[in-house]
């Protein structure tokens, strides 16, 4: 190129975004063999076993039903006032916090990423992330000045890391004063992990004993995208109540979508949700959130937003809406034991697995094994450090014989 008119802040390289790419080939591949010949394990939507994107009925029904003005109007800033009573109720269920509550609706739960990242950190300040995170976390940070600071996810055992997080936030407090934390759990992407009720205890401690210092800023968001496809029940929810009354220089986010547990994936909404001990600062991030809102993309997607409200003023729509979610949380579920159930008997190991849309693989050319994959017509999305296989969206037979695939390529490499 003979010049640059982006401006310097502005220049990136010139590449696609790498799973969408590879979703693209798998499309492709799909296109020429035909889709029973070919397994597409790349991107995070729920599809049967047929192969087509799963649309919960109980959510679309209430979407065409909708009269026509009240998809095309504005939504205020903040949300309607339906979705903004809703997304909490969604969001916490019988494990709401003891504390000051406020939501924003955004786009999608990447709003609210963006929302904690633009808002609860400085300038040139590093982010506290696992080693193994959806690489949207570092675009976000970087597109606005900030960097990704990355502790080791897991032990030796397969469990959070305690040790490494709290060198890693310790140093990182006692460099910056202010450091937002984001843990991305339950049903971690990319890796499926859920951290434990016992390991909340421990990482709040770590949290509560850097906010003595009152001169500290300890913020965390957790981002839930995945929740509804978490445990059984709501029981994966219970740790929420662990936020009940935390010292006010303490500050909890949820990022809360509607893409997953909606299957509204291209509707973009979703909410950012605040919990505090004082009021002030829930009032502080409602109108901070508000302010960006309107700075980056205005409003939220109203059809969404009245969908869920609708559904969870009517009792027989809940529950229609629950037991769907129920159905689908129980074929993701299945299609997880095939996977892991395989692996072990072949000898595959994958990072601990607990709930969620995806299965990790570690690898040291991760890439070359993506781009062998792809020679058996297999195709998964390559990690820094290893491989995601989503099972979201692959059917329980296509599961067991990914398994075998990947665990011959992995030896045939080696």
């Amino acid at each position: 190129m003979s010049i640059n008119m982006v401006a310097d802040h502005a220049r990136w390289p010139i590449a696609n975004d790498p799973i969408f790419e590879i979703s693209g080939r798998a499309k492709n591949a799909i296109a020429e063999f035909g889709k029973e010949n070919v397994i597409d394990a790349t991107l995070g939507a729920l599809y049967d076993d047929e192969g087509n994107i799963i649309c919960m009925k109980s959510v679309y029904d209430e979407l065409k039903n909708m009269p026509n003005e009240k998809i095309a109007a504005y939504a205020p800033l903040a949300g309607t006032p339906g979705f903004l009573k809703s997304v909490e109720t969604a969001c916490f269920g019988e494990y709401k916090p003891e504390a000051h509550i406020r939501a924003v609706a955004t786009p999608g739960g990447t709003g609210a990423v963006k929302h904690a990242i633009c808002n609860y950190a400085n300038t040139g300040d590093s982010i506290l992330v696992g080693d193994w995170y959806w690489s949207p976390y570092a675009t976000i940070a970087e597109e606005i000045g900030k960097k990704i600071e990355t502790f080791t996810l897991f032990n030796e055992e397969g469990n959070f890391n305690l040790a490494s997080f709290k060198e890693h936030f310790e140093a990182l407090m006692k460099k910056q004063k202010r450091v937002l934390t984001i843990l991305n759990t339950p049903a971690h992407n990319p890796t499926g992990y859920s951290i434990s009720d016992d390991e909340w205890d421990e990482i709040l401690n770590i949290f509560k004993n850097a906010a003595k210092d009152e001169n500290n800023r300890v913020v965390l968001l957790v981002d839930t995208a995945y929740i509804d496809f978490a445990g059984v029940g709501l029981e994966k929810r219970s740790f929420f109540k662990k936020f009940s009354n935390l010292p006010e220089n303490l500050f909890v986010m949820i990022a809360y979508s509607m893409s997953k547990g909606y299957t509204m994936y291209g509707m973009r909404s979703g909410a950012a949700i605040g919990i505090s001990s004082n009021e002030d600062i829930a009032i502080e991030f409602q109108y901070s959130c508000m302010h960006s809102g309107r700075a980056n993309w205005s409003n939220g997607t109203r059809g969404a937003m009245e969908v869920m409200s609708s559904i969870y003023a009517d009792p027989a729509k809940l529950n229609a809406y629950l037991e769907e979610v129920k159905e689908t949380k129980q074929l993701l579920q299945s299609r997880a034991k095939i996977f892991v159930d395989e692996a072990e008997k072949i000898g595959l190991k994958t990072l601990t697995y607990r709930d969620g849309f995806f299965i990790t693989i570690e690898h040291p050319e991760p890439k070359k094994l993506m781009e062998e994959l792809t020679k058996q017509n297999l195709y998964l999305v390559s990690l820094k450090k290893g491989i995601r296989f989503a099972i979201c969206a692959v059917s329980g037979e296509k599961c067991k014989k990914a398994a075998g695939i990947i665990k011959k390529t992995i030896d045939s490499l080696n």
